[in-house]
């Protein structure tokens, strides 16, 4: 049987328990367990995976918060290994990505190895940052691309194009480039709209615009968004997925399009996503 990673999170006695017990469990099942903890943030972009993944690694199951989610999926990539089924479990906040209580992993792990699973694939974005008389560089998210200032600076100055086409100047706090996946994250703060995950689209929302007609745009998977940054803009940071970040400097350009990886969430047997939709945001 294929290796079972389990990616928990880290300094957090309740995730260390979990895992343990689910290495006995899959034990049980001939199953191989592989635990690890989850590392810290990256703050700049990781060169490789900082977690140490089997290629014939068959599952990964992860407990923690959807950070720990973001996390695992970003050395999932690194590692080649995007095509591999995930599972969450929720041990943090509110929890989109992680979508089962604690109570519910034994009963999900029995169908996910019995192969009764679905984990249709979720599209991500590719961003590269590109600076004259410098190498481009490159980063992969599953729910956003954001891009802002720090808290003193003066607002950010963002020139769009779409497939090589002008579309406007963005004059405000950032802006965030949403998958389906990330609408519920910072986008939806932000006051974009909600996405399901088997749509298939890019999401650009502005972050408190100085110019009111600036509004949340839904555009093809398959454009190319070209962002210039003007003069105007200083202290700004490029952040994947909130924990991948990029310094930012007038005169560079970034790039955003669909990334050729996706990955493959597990989804709940239990509830659906609108279940779990209107329990997270307390719809009545």
């Amino acid at each position: 049987m294929p290796q079972v990673a389990v990616i928990y999170k880290a300094h957090t006695p309740e995730a260390a328990a979990l895992a343990q017990e689910l290495g006995a469990w899959l034990h049980s099942q001939g199953a191989r367990p592989l635990l690890l903890e989850a590392g810290a943030s990256h703050e700049t972009a990781s060169p490789g995976p900082a977690l140490d993944l089997n290629a014939d690694t068959g599952l990964v199951v992860v407990l923690g918060g959807d950070g720990t989610m973001l996390g695992a999926v970003r050395e999932l990539v690194l590692a080649g290994l995007e095509a591999v089924p995930i599972l969450g479990v929720n041990m943090g906040g509110l929890g989109f990505l992680t979508a089962l209580a604690p109570e519910e992993l034994l009963p999900a792990m029995e169908r996910v190895l019995a192969g009764s699973f679905s984990a249709p694939p979720r599209l991500m974005l590719q961003a590269q940052v590109s600076r004259p008389g410098q190498p481009p560089r490159q980063v992969t998210a599953l729910n956003d691309v954001v891009i802002n200032k720090a808290a003193l600076a003066r607002i950010v100055e963002l020139c769009l194009e779409v497939d090589g086409q002008p579309l406007t100047t963005f004059r405000a706090d950032g802006l965030i480039v949403s998958t389906p996946t990330g609408s519920t994250a910072y986008n939806l703060s932000a006051g974009g709209p909600i996405c399901h995950p088997a749509l298939e689209c890019i999401v650009v929302t502005p972050i408190c615009s100085f110019a009111l007609s600036n509004r949340p745009l839904l555009l093809s998977p398959h454009m190319t968004l070209e962002l210039s940054l003007g003069h105007r803009s200083q202290e700004i940071t490029l952040t994947s997925d909130g924990q991948v970040g990029l310094e930012l400097y007038p005169g560079d350009r970034v790039t955003i399009r669909r990334a050729s990886q996706a990955v493959r969430l597990v989804q709940s047997p239990f509830k659906d996503y609108f279940e779990i939709l209107r329990t997270k945001l307390g719809w009545g």
